[in-house]
């Protein structure tokens, strides 16, 4: 019972920090970089727009209606240790095989490098709906599966769209209750911050010669950053419940 409350009172002390972190605005390097992202996105073949467009399309239209991202039922009867040894766990090997696929990729030049955007989006879909049900969440709710979209959006958004969207997951079991029709979800805001956050550095991985690094430690990184926001985000919910 103490190693729990010691672990409960350790996460606590995370949590907070991260809460404090979500709830800044923008800072000016982020807004630089915003702007740099704009004009990245113009100088982007429009090729490389269409498979990013479709990608999105089709995943958002699976998580929301589809079962191909459902693998079990939610873990029951464990404590929030228990389950975070789980969680890290599926964070550690999504983030391997992230890394060996954008590696691939990222070495058989833009047009591999091309299929990584379905496929990784695919895999962090995969990580986000694991956690939900290892976190005690029954996917197969609706709503369960628009958190998980919220999730992906505020660990890839900056600045005060990001606050936005934290206050929302924050405030879930309110603001659930607000939800529209998953045929009115906002996909387009929803592509274009996670393409304004990663446009750059996926860019780097379709050039010849570095795109196999660059492919590795991209996904690599940014599958360790949705990992650890969707832990934060489901310890808040964890905490509010006990």
């Amino acid at each position: 019972m103490q190693v729990m409350e010691r672990y409960e009172q350790q996460i606590s002390i995370e949590l907070r920090d991260w809460q404090r972190k979500m709830q800044q605005g923008s800072t000016i390097m982020g807004r630089l970089s915003r702007k740099v992202q704009h004009k990245i996105n113009n100088l982007i073949p429009e090729k490389v727009h269409k498979v990013i467009t479709k990608a999105f399309k089709h995943t958002i239209n699976a998580v929301l209606t589809g079962a191909e991202f459902i693998s079990g039922k939610p873990y029951a009867d464990a404590n929030l240790q228990m389950r975070e040894i789980r969680v890290t766990e599926r964070i550690n090997t999504y983030k391997n095989t992230s890394a060996a696929e954008g590696a691939i990729t990222g070495a058989g030049g833009i047009l591999l490098g091309l299929a990584d955007f379905p496929i990784w989006l695919t895999l962090k879909m995969k990580l986000l709906f694991d956690m939900a049900g290892i976190y005690g969440h029954d996917v197969t709710d609706y709503k369960e599966r628009l958190y998980i979209l919220y999730v992906f959006q505020l660990a890839f958004s900056s600045g005060d769209y990001r606050k936005d969207i934290y206050k929302k997951v924050a405030d879930w079991e309110n603001f659930s209750k607000t939800l529209p029709p998953f045929d009115e979800f906002d996909w387009r805001s929803f592509q274009q911050e996670y393409r304004d956050y990663i446009d750059l550095a996926k860019m780097l991985q379709l050039i010849p010669g570095v795109g196999a690094f660059v492919g590795f430690y991209v996904n690599h990184k940014l599958t360790d950053k949705l990992g650890k926001t969707a832990m934060n985000a489901y310890r808040m919910r964890w905490f509010e419940q006990v």
